[in-house]
């Protein structure tokens, strides 16, 4: 594994440049924006450490593998996934800055993405973070009163985490739902056709450390109904959808994967033989 971390970072980062400049300053810059600037706190410094852990070591490397060596920057957006995913929610200083080293570019690279992209957290989020949908077609549905429902259960206004770190609330514009209107989005799960009550239903079950499974099509609509069925069920398309094609298990995160494996291909290869 030692070996492996020599080959992911095989160079200390050049000095400063005005691509690297500092996201850590206590006010925004001339033309930026507060929220865009890293606030300093005891778990979240200059001086606090990140590491990949060994386990996740093995799925940078998955992740870099399906990239040409000269464009490890292309894998940034799934390596803070997993920093993220590794850090309870959230991405501090330090799990970006280790990023950077990993696909070689000045931090300020990685900075860009984790400020730019709304998935990535860079402040802490409770063990169960609510995000609730509040465009027009959630909100004609109710939303609003789902929103009031959990701030009076759980005591928080929306951007805010319960003090026990439990659930922490954010509205946040369409998730892709609206047929099944209104719903949140719990950590990675969609709980759709919501009502104050069920509302009140998944936040016990979730206080309890027992949220409810996910439905066979990867959500849950809490009004007892599966997927986008009406009260009548299925009435049209009854064939089943259509078997995925075969993917290639080289390029589509087969754990068992590993660079220059037999029959993969190396990504740097394919202009070549696209006759580029």
């Amino acid at each position: 594994m030692a070996a492996l971390r020599a080959m992911l970072r095989p160079r200390a980062l050049a000095p400063a440049t005005p691509l690297s400049r500092s996201l850590h300053s206590s006010r925004a810059a001339a033309g930026g924006h507060a929220t865009s600037q890293h606030q300093h706190t005891d778990d979240n410094n200059s001086q606090t450490f990140f590491d990949f852990t060994e386990e996740n070591y093995k799925l940078v490397e998955n992740v870099l593998g399906k990239y040409p060596g000269n464009y490890k920057q292309a894998g940034i957006i799934p390596l803070l996934d997993l920093a993220q995913r590794q850090n309870g929610g959230w991405l501090p200083l330090a799990a970006m800055d280790c990023v950077a080293k990993v696909v070689e570019v000045p931090p300020m690279r990685v900075y860009e993405v984790a400020t730019f992209y709304t998935m990535f957290n860079r402040e802490k989020r409770g063990k169960y973070f609510i995000q609730l949908c509040g465009t027009t077609p959630c909100m004609v549905c109710g939303s609003e009163d789902i929103k009031q429902t959990i701030m009076d259960e759980l005591g928080i206004h929306d951007g805010e985490t319960t003090k026990d770190g439990l659930f922490t609330l954010l509205e946040v514009e369409c998730l892709g739902a609206c047929a099944n209107a209104p719903m949140v989005q719990m950590n990675d799960d969609y709980y759709e056709c919501l009502t104050p009550k069920t509302m009140k239903e998944l936040l016990k079950l979730c206080t309890d450390g027992n949220p409810p499974e996910m439905g066979k099509w990867g959500s849950l609509p809490m009004n007892g109904q599966i997927s986008c069925e009406g009260p009548q069920g299925k009435t049209s398309l009854f064939d089943g959808p259509p078997k995925p094609a075969a993917l290639r298990t080289d390029m589509f995160g087969d754990p068992e994967w590993k660079p220059g494996a037999e029959g993969s291909v190396d990504p740097a290869s394919v202009k070549e033989h696209m006759c580029y």
